[in-house]
C-alpha cells in the first residue's frame, strides 16, 4: 500500500491484515518502522480525534512529527496544495496525513513525480478510511465476522464521509446496511445499498446501531432554518426508550464528536451498549497499521539498499 486514499482502493484481504495489525498492537505489540522518518499532518478542517491519534500513532511508531498549521502556512499566500505537499516530501517527510473540504483533493496529488506517502484523513463529503477501519476494527473486536450482520447507519447521510466509506466496506465484507434519518439525506446512492427504516425499526433489528454527527457547518441555509435539534432528536435520535428496543448484544456506534441529546442522548453515550470510547482507543492502534502498512514499501527498499551497499563493497 502506496497511499491509503479510499475504502474501494482496498481489498478485503488487505481490510482484514490492517485488522489483524490493530489488533496486535493493542495487544502490546511493538514497532520502530518508523524511527529517523517525519510525519506530517496536514489538516485543513478541525480535528480532535483523528489529528490528535494519528499523532499519537506516529510516535507509537517511532516517527517525528513536522509541525504545520494551516492557518500559517504558504498556503495563505497562494501556495498550491501540491506545491506544499511536495515541498515537505522534498526537506525530509515520508508521510503527510492529510484532511481537507475538497472531495477527492489527492488525485492532484498521486503522480510518479511524488515519492510522500498520503494517507486520507477525510475528503470533503467522500471518504474518512481511517474511521471506517477503526470502525471496523470495533465491529470485529464485538462479532468476529461481518457476514450477517445487520447494520444501521441513522443520521446525517447527504453530507457525511463516514457513511460513504462504511456503507461501502460493510456490504463488500458481507453485512446488510440499512440508513434511518432525514428522508431528505437517504439519496439514489444509499438506495442502491439498503432500505430506509423507521429507527424504531432499526433498533429491535440491527446488531450495530452507528450514529451520524448532523453536520451544521455542511448544511445549507435552508436546511439550517428548518433544523430543529429537539424535533430531530424526538424522531431520530437514541435515547434510553431506543436503547431498551436493541438486541442483548448490539452496539451503538458513534465517530464523534458526539452532539448530545440530538442524534444520541447524553444518558446514552456511556451506557453498557455504546462502544464510542473505545473507537477512539481503537482509532490510535489502527492509525499505527496504517502507517506501518504504507511503510513496509520504504523498509524493503531500506533493505535492498542496505545489501547493496555492502555487496558494492
Amino acid at each position: 500500500m502506496q497511499n491509503i486514499l479510499s475504502m474501494s482502493d482496498l481489498s478485503n484481504e488487505e481490510v482484514y491484515q490492517l485488522i489483524k495489525s490493530a489488533m496486535s498492537y493493542k495487544s502490546g505489540q511493538k514497532t520502530s518502522i518508523g524511527k529517523d522518518k517525519f510525519a506530517v499532518n496536514l489538516f485543513f478542517e478541525n480535528s480532535t480525534r483523528t489529528k490528535s491519534s494519528f499523532q499519537v500513532a506516529e510516535m507509537n511508531v517511532g516517527m517525528k512529527e513536522i509541525n504545520f498549521e494551516a492557518s500559517t502556512s504558504s498556503i495563505s499566500k497562494g501556495e498550491s496544495l501540491y506545491d506544499t505537499v511536495k515541498t515537505l516530501e522534498s526537506i525530509g517527510a515520508s508521510v503527510a496525513v492529510i484532511r481537507h473540504s475538497k472531495d477527492r483533493y489527492y488525485d492532484e496529488l498521486i503522480n510518479d513525480d511524488m515519492n510522500i506517502h498520503i494517507i486520507n484523513g477525510g475528503d470533503g463529503t467522500g471518504q474518512h478510511p481511517s474511521q471506517s477501519l477503526l470502525d471496523l476494527m470495533t465491529i470485529y473486536e464485538k462479532f468476529g465476522k461481518f457476514e450477517g450482520l445487520k447494520v444501521g447507519i441513522i443520521g446525517d447521510l447527504r453530507h457525511s464521509r463516514v457513511a460513504h466509506s462504511n456503507a461501502e466496506i460493510l456490504t463488500r465484507l458481507g453485512s446488510e446496511v440499512s440508513f434511518g434519518g432525514i428522508d431528505e439525506w437517504y439519496s439514489d446512492e444509499f438506495a442502491e445499498i439498503g432500505d430506509h427504516k423507521d429507527v424504531d425499526q432499526l433498533c429491535r433489528e440491527m446488531d450495530v446501531i452507528m450514529l451520524l454527527r448532523v453536520q451544521h457547518e455542511r448544511l445549507t441555509s435552508n436546511e439550517s432554518k428548518k433544523f430543529k435539534k429537539e424535533e430531530y432528536a424526538q424522531e431520530y435520535g437514541i435515547n434510553t426508550r431506543r436503547v431498551e428496543l436493541m438486541k442483548d448484544e448490539a452496539i451503538i456506534m458513534h465517530p464523534a464528536p458526539v452532539n448530545r441529546d440530538v442524534e444520541i442522548a447524553s444518558d446514552v453515550v456511556e451506557c453498557d451498549k455504546s462502544v464510542i470510547f473505545q473507537q477512539m482507543t481503537n482509532g490510535v492502534y489502527m492509525r499505527m497499521a496504517m502507517i506501518e502498512a504504507v511503510l513496509e514499501g520504504d523498509k524493503v527498499n531500506d533493505l535492498i539498499n542496505s545489501e547493496y551497499k555492502v555487496i558494492s563493497k
